[in-house]
């Protein structure tokens, strides 16, 4: 069964040994394996590494671990299992417990292989799909018999202790940080360019690139690691449904670095494997998948890396109400007084009078009535208390950090389990690992102890720090993100693909509602769109379910 890391039978003779099962990638690995006293740390692979950590530290290994990890160890000595994940789950880690078997593994299809798991689903999973698109708990799946590690957790078995999960790491909340503006542009070149080398690793590597600040600072960095032959750019489009400047952008930032970008466009007429229905689970589907699967080939024919740009918008929001209201309460008037005199310096601009009466930003809708579709079935609204649920998922959101409240909160949202989801092997079909240098856990606490102001208007940091790598096209560009819902366009133009019925359909939505979806709003069409994925979703795995019986 590919892709389970361990399954055993809890009531069964345990072996003596110790193994791991991982797909990891060890970051930082000189500083590792000098605390373990490990000679020529290059040679080893990362497995080993995380297994001498292990041996060393125990259950508290994951404190010494930075990079991308999934794996699970069997300590013999002490009868037990340790699972772990990293901090953000970009490795994906499931795990079942139904006795006596106990399974791990980083697929839920290689899971669902085990007899022992049912095909029944949790429906409090298909309902937050169905309203939100992700799911809201970060360790739950779509089966009920499974259940996913939740990122920065660890999970232990024993015979006498059971399965316990442990929380092993939150996102440090520290002080801004107060250098000279060069020094913020060197530690940022820097940070990046350690987690840039860390995820290439000397290897070619491409690049999902769209000629804005983010991605073309990564392209900059990874240039640095190769020849400019081995760092490609990956450029969607969205031209014929929006207006879409993404084109020019991504040529003119490719012709500054010296490297290869292609475009895919992805708007197509029609829809194309619209469901994407042998996910392992929903996932809200591209509205083009044949140039995804294009370009996603040729990405992977390039090489087995591609890098993105994500996590500089959240790490770099500009809450300057927040920062300026920090300042003000700690009764540092004189701080502030520096910031906007750098803010002038940079900016060129007086600072609008309106900063210190702009009501805060709110971190979700506050407020506003539930929004549940027509189509849902009332019976799951009632059962399940949806409205409740909407109303509680879309609360203003508590954040701890007193200057950066939206920007730490984002950047634990469990939508990212999607994003990571969206990009993994076991949902695309292809053998290509996407990493995100600035989700590094070295450059996201440097960005987020930075002054908000000036340096994340309009992420200022970057168009200062990349001068030399960003062409004047792309440093004077501002934020610009699509003008609209592709999804709704492009169900205005081509028409919304059919649901598909199946026996499990209707215990989620009406039928009487099936044969004409609202879609006239961004809104409606998107939630249109997520059941008709779920339905086709579902259909495919009642249609496998029919096969397994008769074979």
């Amino acid at each position: 069964m590919s892709g389970i890391f361990a399954a055993f039978r809890t009531d069964a003779p345990m072996d003596g040994g110790t193994w791991i099962a991982a797909d990891a990638r060890v970051d930082d690995r000189q500083t590792l394996a000098a605390g373990l006293g490990v000679p020529h740390e290059s040679a080893r692979s990362d497995e080993e590494l995380i297994l001498h950590a292990y041996m060393k530290w125990d259950v508290r290994c994951v404190e010494h671990l930075i990079g991308d990890f999934a794996f699970a160890i069997w300590d013999g000595r002490a009868r037990r299992l340790f699972c772990a994940r990293d901090h953000f789950g970009i490795k994906p880690l499931y795990y079942a417990h139904r006795a006596p078997w106990l399974l791990a593994g980083r697929s839920v299809d290689a899971l669902r292989e085990h007899p022992a798991i049912s095909d029944a689903l949790d429906d409090v999973a298909v309902a937050d799909f169905l309203l939100f698109g992700h799911k809201t708990d970060p360790a739950a799946t779509t089966f009920r018999d499974i259940r996913r590690v939740p990122p920065a957790h660890t999970l232990t078995w024993s015979r006498d202790g059971g399965c316990r999960l442990h929380r092993y790491w939150e996102l440090p909340i520290d002080e801004p940080v107060y250098r000279k503006d060069a020094d913020y542009a060197a530690e940022l070149r820097q940070l990046l360019d350690r987690a840039v080398a860390d995820r290439v690793r000397g290897e070619r590597a491409g690049v999902f690139f769209s000629g804005g600040l983010d991605s073309t600072a990564v392209a900059a960095t990874a240039r640095r690691h190769a020849a400019s032959s081995s760092i490609r750019g990956f450029c969607f489009l969205h031209e014929s449904l929006l207006a879409d400047e993404e084109r020019r952008y991504a040529t003119v930032a490719a012709a500054h670095l010296g490297i290869e970008c292609r475009f895919y466009e992805m708007d197509s007429a029609g829809w194309s494997h619209a469901g994407r229905e042998r996910t392992p689970e929903p996932l809200v589907p591209s509205i083009d998948a044949s140039a995804q699967a294009r370009c996603l080939d040729d990405a992977a024919d390039h090489s087995r890396i591609a890098l993105t740009g994500e996590g500089a918008d959240n790490a770099l929001l500009y809450e300057w109400a927040s920062y300026v209201r920090y300042l003000l309460w700690g009764g540092r008037i004189g701080r502030l007084a520096v910031d906007c005199a750098e803010f002038v310096r940079h900016s060129r601009r007086v600072p609008l009078a309106a900063v210190l009466t702009y009501p805060r930003s709110r971190l979700a809708n506050d407020g506003a009535q539930p929004v549940i579709p027509s189509w849902i079935s009332p019976d799951l609204v009632d059962r399940l208390h949806l409205e409740e649920r909407w109303r509680d998922v879309m609360r203003p959101a508590a954040s701890p950090h007193p200057a950066r409240p939206a920007a730490y909160f984002s950047l634990q949202l469990p939508l990212w389990q999607d994003l990571f989801d969206s990009w993994d092997p076991s949902y695309t079909g292809v053998a290509l690992d996407v990493r995100h240098p600035f989700l590094d856990l070295r450059v996201l606490r440097f960005l987020l102890s930075v002054p908000v102001i000036p340096w994340c208007r309009e992420k200022y940091l970057l168009r200062y720090a990349f001068a030399a790598d960003l062409p004047p096209q792309v440093r004077r560009r501002p934020k610009t993100p699509l003008p609209g819902s592709p999804e709704h366009a492009k169900i205005a133009r081509d028409g919304l693909p059919p649901v598909m019925r199946s026996p499990r359909l209707g215990a989620y939505a009406e039928s009487a509602y099936l044969r004409a979806l609202p879609t006239s709003t961004s809104m409606q069409a998107e939630a249109a769109l997520r059941l008709v994925t779920f339905s086709r979703w579902l259909a495919g795995l009642e249609s496998m379910r029919v096969a397994a019986a008769t074979d």
